[in-house]
């Protein structure tokens, strides 16, 4: 028999029971399932990750609903528990389900829901923010402080690269990549090439209409490129960031050889997946060219990193916070909680769920619908026409 799991219960004679595997930021979340009836039980285990096993306890004899986490292992055994406690609804509070078995989830009728559309811009700012952090080498200037080193100004001290007129690449010019790349063209005036599988039409559009107004200024503007090939971006840009999706044709899709493409003092930025990066060969790329810098803020098998990798001066490491406004892991919360309630209530899918501001207004009730169901036309789930 599974050992009981410690929760904190609100709205204890609620008729549908909404188990969330974490506490999330806000109570938004809570009082929209209250409100409709639901009776919330939060986990309150002292526990980084649960175990299937703890997830199992949670579940119970009797569930309609779970909300859980990007780090939980949501397979056939998870879904199968689920199914037998009545259970139709499960959603990531994450924008990515790589921790998701679909197809188990389909076999046993579960709608899946993620929270996409509400990470895009701070996801960008934390790119943005270690692109800065590693160019101006502000981590290890702070160290240096803290350790008491400072005699001094001196000419060679922590000396490190300008961004303006430099040129950016971005691998994965979608919604978060182009975020990134208007931020680093308009507020450093830096070129921008990028890869994409499609053409980013409006960030061409973009950059094409601030070049010309730096023009008109009396500066000289900036540019764009599409680049035919990756590499194309490797070779050419001073700084890259990685905003690709992860699936079997980006597992490692920054290795040993195309790091060696890269420019001896370019700067690396992931903010995406982990294992898009060989993170193996990036720390000997790092140990052999001191002056190549990166900023990771995900990792190839998290909470881990290669060894070597946090010895690096030449890395800065953050621990997964690219979508850690205050703003945005509150709205997180909100859209897995109304996914979830969404199935519950028999609602139907949300037309676009990259369009979530109506979701996210405190002053409105939310659409009678779920915001993201990744498995809505598998599960043969009507659309909403709001």
């Amino acid at each position: 028999m599974a050992k009981p799991v410690s929760i904190e219960v609100w709205n204890p004679n609620g008729k549908y029971r909404v188990v969330s595997t974490k506490s999330m930021p806000g109570t938004r979340w809570i009082n929209l399932l209250i409100q409709q009836d639901c009776r919330v039980e939060i986990c309150t285990e002292k526990k980084t990750i649960l175990s299937v096993e703890d997830i199992v306890a949670l579940i119970g004899d009797k569930c309609d609903g779970v909300i859980g986490q990007l780090t939980e292992d949501w397979g056939e055994v998870l879904f199968s528990a689920l199914s037998r406690a009545g259970g139709k609804a499960f959603s990531n509070m994450a924008v990515g389900y790589n921790n998701v078995d679909v197809n188990a989830a389909n076999k046993y009728g579960v709608a899946v829901g993620n929270t996409p559309g509400v990470l895009t811009e701070t996801t960008a700012e934390l790119a943005a923010s270690l692109s800065l952090a590693a160019a101006r080498r502000i981590v290890e200037a702070d160290e240096f402080m803290r350790a008491g080193l400072y005699d001094g100004w001196l000419p060679h001290l922590f000396v490190g690269n300008l961004l303006k007129g430099q040129t950016v690449g971005v691998i994965g010019a979608g919604r978060i990549g182009s975020a990134y790349a208007r931020m680093m063209v308009e507020g450093f005036k830096m070129n921008l090439i990028y890869y994409d599988l499609y053409q980013a039409t409006r960030l061409e559009k973009f950059v094409t209409a601030y070049g010309e107004f730096l023009k008109a200024t009396g500066e000289k503007p900036v540019t764009w490129k599409r680049a035919s090939t990756m590499d194309e971006v490797l070779q050419e840009a001073d700084l890259i960031s990685l905003h690709p999706i992860l699936d079997k044709t980006t597992y490692h899709l920054v290795n040993k050889e195309r790091l060696s493409k890269m420019k001896k003092e370019a700067i690396l930025i992931n903010c995406s997946r982990g294992p898009v990066i060989d993170e193996v060969a990036l720390v000997e790329h790092l140990r052999q060219n001191p002056m190549f810098r990166v900023g990771l803020d995900v990792f190839e098998d998290e909470p881990y990193m290669k060894p070597g990798l946090a010895e690096m001066k030449n890395a800065i490491v953050v621990p997964h916070i690219a979508s850690a406004s205050k703003w945005t892991r509150e709205g997180m919360a909100t859209l897995a909680a109304l996914n979830v309630l969404g199935k519950i209530k028999g609602y139907p899918v949300w037309s676009d769920p990259n369009r979530v501001e109506p979701f996210l207004n405190e002053n409105a009730p939310p659409p009678a619908a779920s915001p993201s169901i990744v498995n809505a036309k598998a599960l043969g789930l009507p659309v909403s026409k709001l």
